[in-house]
């Protein structure tokens, strides 16, 4: 049989993702990891905590609500600041900037900007997680 360019072939997810082929990829990554520069680790990890935020917008049922301050949680680990360092930065008090990331506070135009300049995102994403918890909290209200 004349083998025909538009053939498929099917792969069997078993022959791709076993065990020995899931060792040799860990192998690969971690020896990856190790040629990375500081920074570029950094780097990536900023992405991730990006892609989780978006992630978090996205999805329609999130088993965990997230607050602004567990994002930026995350990004004080990574950049190693404290909080009350980024309240200086930003030029306020650290108990008033703690109100604003619990969501005791709605945020204002001022605050996502510094937000977004300080994790270098888009200023929408901070609303998005403002708007989707509140959306969760009235939701919350109607079932309860």
């Amino acid at each position: 049989m004349e083998n025909n360019s538009r053939d498929t072939i099917e792969i069997n997810e078993n022959e791709v993702f076993n065990k020995d082929n899931l060792n040799k990829i860990r192998e690969y990554i971690n020896e990856k990891s190790k040629e990375q520069s500081a920074a570029e680790k950094i780097e990536l990890e900023i992405l991730a905590i990006k892609f989780k935020m978006e992630d978090y917008i996205n999805e329609s049922s999130s088993k965990k609500e997230m607050q602004i301050f567990d994002f930026v949680k995350l990004y004080l680990k990574t950049l190693n600041i404290r909080q009350k360092k980024l309240a200086t930065v930003f030029e306020m008090q650290d108990s008033n900037l703690y109100k604003y990331l619990k969501g005791e506070r709605k945020l204002n135009v001022d605050i996502v900007f510094k937000l977004s300049s300080f994790s270098n995102t888009q200023p929408e994403l901070w609303y998005y997680i403002q708007t989707r918890n509140e959306l969760n909290a009235v939701l919350k209200e109607k079932i309860d």
